[in-house]
């Protein structure tokens, strides 16, 4: 060491290197623990700073506490005083230096500590504090969703946990509630109001009185299942890779075929199936091969596209031994109607698709259907290049295309009423496209009416039928916009006849988030 201080005023002092060595060493120490400090935090380099101006203010007391004992150098009976003092001076230095580290190593290790326990985890922390690194998670939302039958209709969202115990209740044959939801748990408000009414209920039921809810099971009543899908993969909502909407359509007729009411007493309608197929399906469901079933379908006319789209549906029905029905008419009839209308039909050929004929020219003036044929049926209607500019002939078109739409429903609903009605406690269940079950207006809704034409004690109602749609998205709902549209008749002259697209709405992944309009809580 120099054996020099520098003091507040910039001015140098002399002290012996004798004293200054051990203090210097000190000091030196101090402001490492200072400078290593200062990259964690302000308060911390504030802390040190104090530390260090005690140092040197210690220092400096104890070089002005020699110098005040040593005013004059003559005086020889001062030098034993002045020498104490100095050991005094010394350890008061040596101890306020020693103080100064401990200060600065201690400040340092907390400023340290501190820091390290707030990068741990919080396992009690909420997941909305918790950071994703810069990761995008979406959310989750569920699979399976009700459309409500409130005005408008809106969307209940099911967990997973609660699909597999839907589509157990539908193979039940409980069928969908037409009415709209209600949340209406037991609580303090309406406690006794259950208990009485509640009590008065099931014992009206128990006995038949009046009032009491039918019983949907025995011979005089059948459930139905219509799942409207997309074997074309246009428009389909289902990603790539999932097996599209026949895979779909397997995943819930494995969960829907559980109960035991299912064994023997279940059916799959195929409605691109033309009816003079039936005797090949019988073949296949019966342990046929299937390049020979593929083989004679394609001879029959029918789609090698739509025959490969259903393959996971023919291979489970084979599995299950359950029946397949050919539903269609057959291709030339439909070319005929379409041609020149019902009237050009043979006669033989008409009364082999409708059944009730009378019911089904009454349907055609009632109010809810013109407005399903108005804001469904005729909206996939096409006239051909020479009609665009004819409009007596594109009316024509439309009119025919109209008698050919409704023999097509007409003829599926009454094959399927037809099989249902001499099996009691029956289901059976559709894979119709879309545009043929969307509003409930196509195949789906003839079957009440013909089922209780051809058992007039037939319990058969609309809530026995129920509509799933297969990752249905916006263009197939015919929405404007990306939102799916939930229901046709929005205007005050229609809301009386006001329907829902459909009961459920059911995906093979998380649907968007900008596609589903109207979503109410979970259930």
């Amino acid at each position: 060491c120099s054996g020099q201080s520098i003091d507040c005023a910039g001015h140098s002092n002399t002290m012996p290197s004798s004293f200054l060595s051990p203090i210097s060493l000190l000091l030196a120490v101090a402001l490492c623990h200072h400078q290593g400090a200062e990259a964690f935090s302000a308060s911390s380099n504030n802390r040190h700073q104090l530390v260090h101006h005690q140092i040197y203010n210690s220092a400096l007391f104890a070089h002005a506490s020699r110098d005040g004992g040593n005013n004059s150098d003559k005086d020889d009976n001062s030098r034993p005083k002045q020498s104490s003092n100095n050991q005094i001076n010394r350890r008061e230095a040596l101890r306020s230096a020693l103080t100064g580290a401990a200060l600065a190593t201690s400040s340092t290790l907390i400023t340290a500590s501190t820091a390290n326990a707030l990068a741990l985890p919080n396992p009690f922390a909420a997941d909305y504090t918790q950071s994703s690194n810069g990761r995008y998670i979406p959310a989750k939302r569920c699979t399976a969703y009700l459309v409500d039958a409130t005005i408008p209709p809106s969307l209940i969202p099911y967990r997973a946990s609660r699909e597999a115990a839907i589509l157990k209740n539908l193979g039940m044959g409980y069928g969908t509630s037409k009415a709209p939801f209600i949340e209406d748990d037991l609580n303090l408000n309406n406690m006794m109001n259950k208990a009485v009414f509640g009590t008065i209920n099931a014992v009206n039921n128990a006995v038949g009185g009046e009032g009491a809810d039918l019983v949907k099971k025995g011979e005089n009543y059948q459930s139905f299942i219509f799942l409207g899908a997309n074997f074309d993969d246009t428009f389909t909502a289902a990603a790539a890779g999932e097996g599209g909407d026949a895979q779909l359509a397997v995943g819930l007729l494995e969960d829907v075929c559980k109960p035991k009411e299912r064994i023997g007493n279940t059916a799959i309608g195929l409605a691109f199936c033309p009816q003079s197929c039936q005797e090949l399906l019988d073949q296949y469901v019966n342990g046929g091969s299937e390049s020979a079933f593929l083989e004679g379908l394609k001879g029959r006319g029918v789609d090698e596209q739509l025959t490969s789209a259903h393959l996971p549906i023919f291979r489970f029905a084979q599995k299950k031994r359950f029946p397949l029905l050919a539903l269609a008419p057959e291709a030339q009839d439909l070319e005929t109607v379409r041609k020149g209308g019902l009237q050009t039909l043979d006669p033989e050929r008409r009364e082999t698709y409708v059944a009730d004929a009378q019911g089904f020219i009454a349907l055609t003036q009632d109010p809810k259907f013109k407005l399903y044929t108005e804001k469904s049926l005729f909206k996939d209607f096409k006239p051909s290049s020479a009609a665009v500019s004819d409009e007596v002939a594109a009316r024509a078109e439309q009119g025919n295309y109209f008698a050919e739409k409704i023999l097509v429903h007409e003829a599926c609903a009454t094959r399927i009423s037809k099989w249902a009605t001499s099996r009691p406690n029956s289901l059976v269940i559709t894979v119709a496209p879309i545009s043929d079950v969307r509003f409930l207006g196509g195949i789906n809704g003839r079957v009440p009416r013909i089922s209780r034409f051809l058992n007039k004690e037939s319990l058969v109602d609309e809530e026995a039928v129920t509509t799933i749609l297969l990752n249905p998205n916006a263009k197939e709902t015919l929405s404007e916009s990306k939102w799916l549209r939930l229901e046709i008749g929005t205007s005050p002259d229609n809301w009386a006849y006001q329907t829902k697209v459909a009961d459920y709405l059911w995906f093979s992944s998380m649907p968007k988030v900008n596609m589903l309009p109207r979503m109410m809580n979970e259930q």
